[in-house]
């Protein structure tokens, strides 16, 4: 663990912090939003304990996780349609909010952090699993395929976590307005992973060979 390495990672956690907060808050017009808080709870308390651990335990992995300049121009546009997501997302469940449009049944929100942070923990095992992911599309030099645990039953586990993380959050924030917007994820998804199973087969030893042993891609016998 470096100084630098620890001033990146919490510099950045706390801008993530700042700047959900707004997006969410802000809409909402006031901070007595329990949902917003639910939310930020759950995303930000598991983050920041992940964090903690891959800087003691792997700064190796978490110096990968905080690099997020991709070289793909095909995941550039991911990550702009991602960001765009994101802002609607939030901004949709703080106007919900503010201006009572659709609202759930309470228990609603408390399944939804209940899935979103059973996601999280499937997604802190796939990081165990495999210590070569990265936020970019790239294979480093040495890198090993991984084909066991959850890389035995879908190719692309991580965002198998993701998925269900995403989906959850409308849910979460008791704003189903904000649901179709969330609803962009799969496809934004299922663009990446196309691009990037485009790099491994030609970058990863065994991928190939791998594709036709492990069909499919997200959610077994669906995709």
């Amino acid at each position: 663990m470096t100084i630098k390495l620890f001033l990146e990672a919490i510099i950045k956690y706390i801008v993530g912090v700042l700047l959900v907060g707004l997006l969410i808050f802000v809409p909402a017009g006031t901070f007595d939003y329990y949902y917003g808080w639910l939310f930020m709870a759950v995303l930000f308390v598991p983050m920041f304990i992940a964090g903690i651990i891959m800087m003691i335990l792997n700064p190796k992995l978490l110096r990968r996780r905080l690099n997020a300049k991709e070289k793909e121009s095909d995941q550039k546009e991911v990550l702009l349609l991602s960001a765009v997501m994101f802002i609607l997302g939030f901004i949709s469940a703080g106007l919900n909010y503010r201006f009572s449009i659709l609202f759930l049944n309470s228990n609603v929100s408390i399944i939804g952090a209940v899935i979103f942070l059973l996601s999280y923990i499937m997604y802190g095992i796939v990081l165990i699993e495999n210590s070569y992911l990265l936020r970019t599309i790239e294979v480093e030099k040495n890198q090993k395929l991984i084909d066991t645990g959850f890389y035995s039953i879908v190719r692309h586990p991580m965002y198998t976590a993701t998925l269900f993380l995403f989906l959850s959050i409308p849910f979460i924030l008791n704003s189903m307005i904000s649901f179709p917007i969330f609803l962009m994820y799969p496809f934004i998804i299922v663009k990446r992973i196309k691009n990037e199973e485009k790099v491994l087969d030609n970058s990863l030893k065994g991928y190939k060979e791998y594709k036709k042993k492990v069909k499919y891609r997200l959610i077994p016998f669906i995709w």
